[in-house]
């Protein structure tokens, strides 16, 4: 019988802090709906601090940044920035902090690089790998339409410039953070090397998106890799922390609230998506496009914004089960893939 989930704390407010352990600050970084937030943690090395993510490069985030080393790190200097993984809300700002602060870059080779290649890569207009992958998923003709005609979100757009070095981070590694002594875990399937921290007095886990709790992270194919399995390597990650996590732990969260209960969390986590895996195989007896499959896989309409990610989850989830050798995909004439079970 697994321990309750428990969110011990309640969220800062915005410029606000909270210390969820000793030497241990809890922050937020302002996002756009749905998530409205990033997490940001600062630990206290003594002579100055190590954080853990860094939120979206706006003028917004710098100016509560600034604030944030003035009043609660008391003017010493942030000396690490960890990011845990390569999304833009994770690492947005660490190129700031490294120039205009003097701080260290640590994270994992494939972060660093999958971060910096983004960062470059600047699209104008949707390229044509772009059109094709939002066609084989079945886009809705008038979200395709006017897709056509944007100019796509770039990376550079909410991330600072990087540099050109930065300290590797990799699985089985240990690190000296605030005064404890962690294992470096890493996971995949929301992020390719996602970096988890666990302290060895089995208190805190730096969890970033890959341990989340309120939320289940996304998992998502994209035009970049349009044949990978996220689901696949989420699930295989989920088993692999299964035994190293402790009713004790703290879980130090990407988005939404730190809480408790780790293992019931991570039981929860495999459920979820096996729950909805087991949805998708019965609705695709019919053929079916990643699209057709939001309310199988949600169980909810999906508005708008929402979109673009529901689509490369619901791609995801039906990769997996061609992975599996479940389903089967065939082109259609608009180059929709319709995804079958077999006979």
């Amino acid at each position: 019988m697994f321990t309750p989930i428990r969110t011990p704390f309640e969220p800062p407010e915005t410029g606000g802090v909270v210390e969820v352990a000793e030497g241990v600050l809890w922050t937020r970084m302002p996002l756009p709906p749905p998530l409205g937030h990033v997490n940001v943690y600062a630990f206290d090395e003594g002579d100055g601090w190590t954080v853990v993510d860094t939120g979206v490069d706006t003028g917004k985030s710098r100016r509560l940044w600034s604030e944030f080393m003035a009043g609660p790190l008391g003017g010493r200097p942030v000396k690490r920035v960890i990011a845990t993984h390569h999304h833009l809300d994770h690492i947005g700002l660490a190129g700031w902090l490294i120039a205009e602060h003097g701080a260290e870059l640590l994270t994992s080779r494939t972060s660093y690089l999958m971060a910096r290649m983004l960062r470059l890569d600047v699209q104008e207009a949707p390229t044509e790998e772009m059109l094709a992958f939002w066609r084989s998923c079945g886009m809705a003709p008038e979200i395709y339409e006017k897709r056509l005609n944007e100019r796509p979100f770039n990376t550079a757009d909410a991330v600072h410039a990087l540099p050109l070095g930065y300290t590797r981070l990799q699985d089985g590694d240990e690190i000296e953070i605030g005064g404890r002594l962690w294992d470096i875990r890493t996971g995949d399937g929301h992020a390719p090397e996602h970096l988890t921290f666990w302290s060895r007095d089995a208190q805190l886990v730096i969890g970033g998106d890959q341990l989340l709790g309120g939320i289940s992270p996304n998992l998502g194919v994209s035009a970049t890799e349009p044949e990978a399995d996220p689901v696949g390597e989420w699930l295989v990650s989920c088993e692999r922390f299964v035994p190293h996590a402790r009713d004790t732990h703290l879980v130090l969260t990407g988005h939404k609230l730190p809480y408790t209960g780790l293992p019931a969390r991570l039981t929860h986590l495999i459920e979820n998506h096996r729950h909805a895996l087991a949805r998708l195989t019965e609705a695709l007896s019919e053929p079916r496009t990643a699209c057709d499959c939001f309310e199988v896989l949600f169980k909810r309409p999906i508005k708008e914004g929402e979109y673009g990610l529901a689509m490369v989850e619901a791609m995801a989830h039906c990769r997996h089960l061609e992975r599996l050798g479940v389903v089967s995909g065939r082109r259609r004439e608009d180059g929709a893939i319709l995804w079958q079970t077999g006979e």
